[in-house]
């Protein structure tokens, strides 16, 4: 056989073929496909919304036609018509413009007090050993005393004047900052720290680059717990020998018997707590926006 006879063209394209073929196939993206940013109308988007908004004012309008019908005695609980009169009655006597100033800032000083206090001892407690060893231990064993039971104390120690009612607020607020901060700043990633020492980081360098930033989630968490109590210590604070605010105006109307006003007051305040949740929403997603976000549907 002559070397003319044998062909080797044909075979070597054919190997060349294949191999591109396998690269090909390798390379194809088999990841699922993303319709959430499709030009259609995002309808779970807006159902979720339209739930939100759906049960509260179903709530409302069982509510209304219970009273309408007489299956709920109207003294007793009166109808949400009835409370939207007790607001117009409020705000043309410059009643509820006059106590909402003086109710949201007893809560903004107490927040910011306690929180601040909270803030400041669960990084240094977090951070070094000797914060730890002063700080933790105490606050563990106070923050199981519930907060109402301070209220006697705080009388007695400041008087029944606005500083005791701001003290009972801040402690609320307090601690749930703290052991937020706390266990966030002590569960840093130790890899992270380690790699930040092998780039020649300084222990302040890591602090403030590594650790704080981590912690960063857990605070706001603990921020916004701490919004919530300092709420609910509001209302507690605001029984107590007030002459503003809105728990005067609650207290004023039960001794006038007017459940109507009651109500409306419980209502500022269910309000304002709705407003301040959604608010810390907001702040949480300008500054983690890398946490994330899981939902099993």
């Amino acid at each position: 056989m002559s070397t003319d006879d044998i062909s080797i063209g044909p075979p070597a394209l054919g190997v060349l073929d294949v191999v591109a073929e396998a690269k090909n196939a390798a390379l194809e993206d088999l990841s699922p496909a993303d319709t959430s940013k499709g030009t259609g109308f995002p309808w779970r988007l807006w159902s979720g919304r339209a739930l939100r908004v759906a049960v509260p004012v179903a709530v409302i309008v069982v509510w209304q036609v219970a009273v309408s019908s007489g299956w709920v005695n109207e003294n007793s609980l009166p109808s949400p018509e009835t409370i939207l009169k007790a607001y117009r009655e409020l705000w043309q006597s410059g009643q509820l413009q006059a106590a909402l100033p003086v109710s949201l800032a007893r809560a903004g000083t107490g927040l910011l007090l306690g929180g601040g206090l909270g803030l400041i001892l669960g990084v240094f407690a977090g951070l070094w050993r000797i914060g730890e060893e002063m700080f933790d231990a105490t606050l563990q064993m106070l923050r199981t005393i519930p907060f109402i039971a301070l209220v006697p104390l705080f009388v007695t120690w400041f008087g029944i004047g606005e500083p005791s009612k701001i003290a009972l607020i801040g402690s609320a607020a307090l601690f749930p900052i703290y052991l937020n901060t706390y266990h966030s700043v002590r569960g840093a990633d130790l890899k992270l720290v380690e790699a930040g020492r092998a780039f020649g980081l300084s222990n302040r360098q890591i602090a403030l680059r590594i650790v704080l930033p981590t912690a960063l989630p857990g605070a706001l968490t603990g921020l916004r717990y701490a919004c919530s109590m300092s709420l609910l210590a509001l209302v507690l604070a605001e029984q107590v020998n007030a002459t503003s605010g809105i728990g005067y105006l609650i207290e004023n109307a039960q001794n006038n018997q007017r459940p109507d006003i009651v109500i409306a007051g419980i209502w500022i305040y269910a309000m304002l707590g709705i407003v301040v949740d959604f608010l810390m929403r907001f702040l949480e997603r300008v500054t983690v926006p890398w946490r994330p976000r899981v939902g099993l549907g």
